[in-house]
């Protein structure tokens, strides 16, 4: 029926790559079963397709780029519709004692977000939404830690270092400066620690990733 297209259009709409992936026989038809196993109980159909990753994953656990797929999709839509916080600049830094920098926390603007990813789904959706050709599906050695969020009005996303990944986890979990520049030990010497986070501080400003300073 209508509202059944209805539901189907919005999760195309949200996961155009995974429409692409699956194609179009194969996306209605996991649409129908999805409808079925999570109806729609949220007031907005934006948020209809928040369980597709868990659903492809239970569907097709035998092509789990799929489900990676549907997380990245998910986080680049949410990033996009994260609130408009400001955020902050280099400058701020200056605003900071030397004392203060022990005890320094951050927060993340609300587009932020953290995904490890074993497929090449980034640079599936780039082909995809470039119109460059399909590629083949690669699967990494090890999960590839990636970073997604919003600058402006432009959404974006890149690859990690496994150490700025570990410091952008420990930001999101709240640690300090001191505590963070201590996990980073594990892979640098204890006397580059604070050079490499402060590193990894300028280039968040930079990206307006931060939005408050707390000393």
């Amino acid at each position: 029926n209508a509202y059944r297209y209805r539901l189907i259009d919005a999760l195309s709409d949200n996961y155009p790559s995974v429409h692409t992936l699956l194609g179009d026989e194969r996306f209605y038809n996991d649409g129908i079963k999805y409808i079925a196993a999570y109806p729609s109980h949220h007031f907005s159909i934006r948020y209809f397709g928040s369980h597709l990753e868990q659903f492809l994953a239970d569907q097709h656990h035998d092509t789990a780029v799929l489900a990676e797929m549907a997380r990245f999709e998910w986080a680049l839509r949410n990033a996009f519709d994260s609130a408009d916080t400001p955020s902050l600049g280099l400058e701020a830094l200056q605003t900071v004692a030397p004392e203060a920098w022990v005890e320094l926390r951050f927060t993340l603007h609300p587009s932020v977000a953290r995904l490890n990813l074993e497929w090449n789904v980034p640079q599936l959706w780039a082909a995809i939404e470039n119109e460059t050709g399909q590629i083949p599906f690669e699967q990494a050695e090890y999960p590839i830690p990636w970073l997604i969020w919003r600058k402006q009005l432009k959404t974006y996303y890149r690859s990690l270092d496994v150490d700025e990944a570990w410091a952008l986890d420990a930001v999101i979990q709240g640690q300090s400066f001191a505590e963070i520049c201590a996990g980073v030990c594990e892979w640098v010497d204890q006397a580059s620690a604070p050079e490499r986070v402060a590193g990894f501080i300028s280039t968040w400003l930079e990206a307006d990733l931060i939005t408050v300073l707390e000393v």
